[in-house]
């Protein structure tokens, strides 16, 4: 029987997928991590009514159907998508935000047209620099604010995706039907839902979400001058076995996976011994830009007792994955080795 999601809050929907669902490649739509700052739609909405619309610095403004968007060549993608807040739980300090522990992330095949066949259409103004994306979810809460983010417009132009499918299948209602803008390889607040509109500006959009949340600032500073939260950090972590568990002695499947955003994964090694000592992982499955690569560490416990458990990837670069978090206000890119780390116990 399938475990149920982890749900943070209702309203907004915020629920992270069980690790059970993080040990292959895919993660499966309907167990899918969820990360919402507005109400979901009640229902889809008929693409006869659906409009995109592409404005501000462009050459010819454009109001585009769906009929329109899938008649553009389609591109196909893997990206793995994680919550900027994911782990936040597992900080030592606590930080303000939803307590994601590992299951805010999760990877999928998408499929749609690339932004820049749409931005190619509008023609880009010379004072083109970035791109904000607008949804048509409902704000929650009494001040009524819409949920925009704006990415540069290298990035718009690079990788960045407009999906309409998810593993093959439509996009789910919850998961932005019937467009979703993915920067791939960034996090999930980078990748607005239920697109309908996209303005191209000369500067980076200013409002709530861009300049009071998803930054990285410490106690005392000023939101505004903490970094954008953008891609993904270099990251392991264990799938299975999970925290707490007793084992029996004997040869022990140890599954993860490791991921980079923009940056690929080139190594994963695991210390039994809390970090004592390290051997390496072998990866299984597919290797894709932008998607997590699956490991797997086949240990042979021989000694009953408490052992730690620890993952740590790194990039082609040979930078490694940082032993502790960085610690910030809102707990953003939580991606140590030490606070991933998984006791199990050998009976």
């Amino acid at each position: 029987m399938q475990k149920p999601m982890r749900v943070m809050t209702e309203r907004p929907l915020n629920a992270e997928t069980p690790a059970e669902h993080l040990t292959s490649w895919i993660t499966p739509n309907s167990v899918f991590f969820d990360r919402n700052q507005g109400a979901i739609p009640p229902r889809r909405i008929p693409l006869t009514r659906w409009r995109l619309a592409v404005e501000g610095a462009v050459r010819e403004p454009l109001s585009l159907g769906f009929d329109a968007v899938r008649r553009l060549p389609k591109a196909s993608a893997a990206d793995t998508l994680e919550c900027s807040g994911n782990g936040r739980a597992l900080l030592a300090e606590k930080a303000a935000g939803n307590p994601w522990t590992i299951g805010g992330v999760g990877n999928a095949v998408w499929g749609g047209v690339w932004l820049r066949e749409i931005l190619n259409m509008a023609g880009l103004a010379p004072e083109a620099r970035h791109v904000a994306f607008e949804g048509f979810d409902a704000p929650l809460g009494s001040a009524g604010v819409t949920f925009v983010r704006s990415i540069p417009i290298e990035k718009a132009l690079a990788a960045t995706l407009l999906a309409y499918e998810m593993n093959g299948e439509a996009l789910p209602l919850k998961h932005g039907y019937p467009l979703r803008a993915l920067a791939l390889g960034w996090t999930g607040a980078n990748c607005v839902k239920w697109l309908k509109r996209i303005v191209v500006l000369d500067r980076p959009f200013e409002g709530f979400f861009m300049d009071k949340v998803y930054r990285v600032f410490q106690r005392g500073q000023d939101s505004t001058a903490g970094a954008v939260v953008t891609g993904l950090k270099l990251k392991s972590i264990i799938t299975q076995p999970r925290p707490g568990e007793r084992l029996p002695a004997g040869r022990i499947a140890v599954l993860g996976a490791a991921y980079g955003g923009e940056s690929d994964v080139d190594r994963v090694d695991v210390s039994l011994n809390a970090g004592a000592s390290w051997e390496p992982a072998e990866f299984i499955g597919p290797h894709e830009p932008f998607a997590w690569r699956q490991w797997q560490f086949l240990w042979t416990a021989r000694e009953p007792g408490r052992y730690t458990l620890m993952a740590r990837a790194a990039d082609p670069e040979g930078r490694l994955q940082p032993l502790r978090s960085e610690w910030n206000v809102l707990g953003y890119g939580s991606n140590g080795v030490q606070e991933h780390a998984v006791a199990v116990v050998i009976v």
